[in-house]
């Protein structure tokens, strides 16, 4: 089995590399889940010695917490009992309370974008070009309610602490101003409820999020760029295109509406940071540079290698829940990182892992799925 595995993530690495594109988990055009048995369908199962291996060579996708790989370790009883209560306790009280919110904040958006045509420019939806007093109460109320969803959540204080690295042998910007796009790394669904609280930025989602209930309007409000994953590559070349375009807009313009990306293309266990891609740099534009991570004693909220119904339980069910938040300085690019947006990305991947104390992994996405498959087929056994 190992060796199999083996052979398949070799031949996965020597693929030329995909064009780049932006820069989020939703740009992946391979749409397959990555918690399905049937994802990899040449992987067959392993066996549990194999698991410290796997764990090993994947190390960034592994679970540590109290619930185990996949959320499905064995729990003693003291914790089983704890959980039984937080499930018919917590659970329901904080699954209504989302809800109430998600209602309210629908209605806001729906308040402020009566009569009002959506922008329409290069094949997309968003209402956050809108000016006056409705994007404000938009932005606002979005802040807020965010801040408000995380607090139901359990996140009840973020800490947030500035770092400034050394920049004496950076070469210093012509430019100064506003960073056209903030780059995070990326642990779990919760970064977005996070960055909706503290800026409010647009990011990256699939074509099909526009269409949900609730949430379709909430995302054009948020003036969010739609990726159809099964678009032919003219296509998805058009949505790095537009973007670009956002980003240098943001940079110079004030009252645009900020990009959010995820340049690591999925979900880590928050220890590690992978390669960088180069969607978010192509702009020229500075970047502000964002670390989150979640210090935890019992549940990780890190979604790394569980499915997202049990992920989102366990996490409700936890009473309290943490974030702590690394803001640096504004990077502003060098000519010689204009020039080479691989150069000017892997440069400030660097400088996160540092000020972050992450450690630099090489895996990717395709990595991802050859372990989820993995685990898969060891829980298949079980």
């Amino acid at each position: 089995m190992m060796k199999g595995l083996e052979s398949e993530l070799k031949d996965l690495n020597s693929k030329p590399p995909k064009p780049n594109g932006t820069t989020t988990t939703a740009t992946v055009r391979d749409d397959r889940p990555l918690l399905k048995s049937d994802s990899l369908s040449s992987t067959t199962t392993t066996t549990a010695e194999e698991l410290q291996d796997l764990e090993k060579k994947f190390a960034a996708y592994v679970r540590n917490d109290v619930y185990g790989t996949m959320g499905r370790g064995e729990l003693g009883a003291k914790e089983k009992l704890f959980l039984g209560f937080a499930l018919v306790t917590l659970l329901p009280i904080r699954v209504i309370l989302a809800v109430t919110v998600l209602v309210v904040y629908y209605v806001v958006c729906r308040v402020c974008t009566l009569f009002k045509i959506p922008n329409r420019e290069d094949e997309q939806e968003d209402y956050a070009h809108l000016g006056g007093w409705r994007r404000s109460v938009i932005v606002k109320c979005g802040k807020a309610l965010s801040r408000v969803m995380l607090f139901i959540f359990g996140f009840y204080w973020i800490h947030v602490s500035s770092n400034s690295f050394n920049q004496e042998n950076k070469p210093q910007p012509e430019e100064t101003g506003r960073p056209g796009v903030i780059i995070s790394n990326h642990v779990s669904y919760l970064d977005i409820l996070y960055h909706m609280s503290s800026s409010f930025p647009s990011f990256v989602a699939k074509r099909s999020v526009a269409k949900l209930p609730l949430v379709g309007l909430i995302s054009k409000c948020l003036g969010c760029i739609y990726v159809q994953r099964e678009s032919k590559a003219s296509d998805f070349k058009g949505v790095s295109a537009v973007v670009t375009e956002r980003i240098r807009e943001a940079h110079q313009n004030e009252s645009a509406p900020l990009m959010m990306l995820f340049p690591e293309g999925t979900t880590t266990n928050g220890d590690f940071l992978l390669p960088f891609k180069t969607g978010g740099f192509l702009a020229k534009a500075p970047v502000l540079p964002v670390i989150l991570k979640y210090p935890y004693q019992r549940f990780s909220p890190a979604w790394d290698s569980i499915s997202g119904v049990r992920h989102v339980i366990f996490l409700l069910c936890q009473f309290v829940n943490y974030i702590e938040v690394i803001q640096l300085p504004i990077y502003y690019p060098s000519q010689q990182e204009m020039d080479d947006p691989k150069l000017y990305a892997d440069n400030v991947r660097r400088l996160m892992a540092t000020e972050g104390n992450l450690i630099l992994s090489d895996i990717g996405l395709a990595e991802k799925r050859i372990y989820h498959a993995a685990l898969n087929g060891l829980f298949s056994q079980c």
